[in-house]
Order: structure tokens, then sequence, then C-alpha cells
């Protein structure tokens, strides 16, 4: 199952989280669950950074962004406000609205829209009837995570060339997990897996709100473009992080 069911906005522990920190300016601990990890935890205000404030992957990407622009999985909407204000000229003014930003999380959406996001929508990016164009899909902290498993990829290409306009372009972060499984020999194991290794079984919990279990899918830059390839893309590797990540180009192939 692709991860981008609308979720109820009574079982949204992210939406949640970020409307409170919205309103009060704080947050309680935003939980991340798995089978496979240790329990770890997101910073509630590491989601509303400013463009100064985020990686240099992620603003990379905000000035390679072009067009119409989709920001897929927006969050408190930190790329679309920061997409906002870039698209101003020396005088302050706006030069183009033409960013989308779309989320699964009902609260999320709605904070967005109270932060001044101007197209803040609450939209499943794989729905059927969800078929505009656009010549700039962003997927940042972690982008292919949305796509939950390997097998579904077929899919978020076949998605992603519908919604491109001619000439369009995907920027798309992610992050190789292999360190995780390497012994101090350099020995990749993987073998406790039946499937491939980047898939995460995730769930999160925010005070007594615990979500429903997802697959995120994290994926290495080789079987990135192995797959974009096969799907008829072509994947350029634009930059690498510190921490096994990259942010990725991915452009249709001219027939």
């Amino acid at each position: 199952m692709i991860n981008q069911e609308i979720t109820d906005a009574h079982n949204d522990p992210m939406g949640a989280a970020i409307t409170d920190y919205f309103k009060t300016g704080k947050a309680s601990t935003l939980k991340v669950l798995s089978s496979m990890f240790e329990d770890d935890e997101i910073p509630v205000s590491e989601l509303f950074r400013t463009y100064d404030a985020m990686p240099a992957i992620e603003q990379k990407a905000l000035q390679m962004a072009k067009g119409r622009t989709l920001d897929v999985g927006a969050g408190a909407g930190c790329h679309a406000l920061a997409l906002q204000e870039m698209q101003k000229d020396a005088d302050g003014i706006e030069v183009s609205k033409d960013v989308v930003a779309i989320d699964i999380s009902p609260l999320s959406v709605e904070v967005m829209k109270a932060r001044g996001v101007k197209d803040a929508r609450l939209q499943d990016f794989f729905a059927d009837d969800f078929q505009e164009k656009f010549d700039t899909i962003l997927m940042l902290m972690n982008g292919t995570g949305i796509i939950g498993k390997l097998d579904n990829i077929g899919k978020f290409f076949a998605k992603a060339k519908q919604l491109l306009n001619e000439g369009g372009q995907i920027l798309v972060d992610s992050s190789d997990l292999s360190y995780i499984f390497e012994d101090e020999d350099g020995f990749f194991d993987t073998t406790e897996f039946y499937n491939y290794y980047g898939e995460i079984d995730f769930r999160m919990q925010y005070k007594n709100i615990k979500g429903s279990e997802f697959y995120w899918l994290y994926l290495d830059s080789d079987t990135l473009q192995e797959q974009a390839a096969k799907h008829g893309f072509n994947a350029e590797i634009i930059a690498e992080g510190d921490h096994c990540n990259y942010l990725a180009r991915l452009t249709t192939k001219i027939q």
C-alpha cells in the first residue's frame, strides 16, 4: 500500500504536534516508533525552520525549483513558504504564486494556511482525481518515503509522469541506510530482511494520539537511478550530504 491515505483529524499525531507548536511555540515529544529500531523523536521546531536554517541539500533543491511547483508532504509549510519568499523581485513584489503545498494531514494543512501558504491542500498525491500539471515536483525530508515499499515505485513514476509538464523535473532527497547494517569489518548484512532494506515500518505518537502503522522508503542512490531508468526517467545526483543522504533530479527521458 502507498503511504498516501488522508489521515483522520482525530488520529493525526504529526498534525497535532504541528498545531500545538504553531499556537504556543512549543510542543511535547513527537515520537517515532518502529519494530526495526529504537524509539526516536522528531524535533517539532525543525518543521518550522526558515530557509537559512535548512540543510544545504534542501536549500539547493529550493534554488532549483522552477515554474509551477508541487510541494509534496509539505507538513508545516516551511519549504512552500521559502519558495513564496524567493518568488519576489528586488522590491519585494511577488512575481509568482504558483506553489501548491499538499499533505494528507488535515491539521497540518490548516496550520499551513494560517502561516500564509497561499495554496495548501489536503490531497493524496496518488489520488486518481489529482491530475494537475506542474513544472517541478518537490519531495524533501526523505521525499522517497511516501512510496512506502520498493514494489510501489512503478506507481510513483507513473503518477509523476501524469503530473509533470513537458520538460518538468522531480527534486527529491533520500538516504542510504546500508551503513546501519555494516559490521566492524565493513560487511553488509541484511539477511534479516525479506525485502529491500530501506523499507522501514513506522508509527508516530504525540501525547495520547498514536497513528496507524505505515512503511517509509529510504532509497540508496544506485537503486533510485536503476528504477528511474526502468520507468523512463533520468536520475542525476545533484548533491550529497554528511549522513549518507543525497539530492536527486529526475527528468523524463526524451523519446
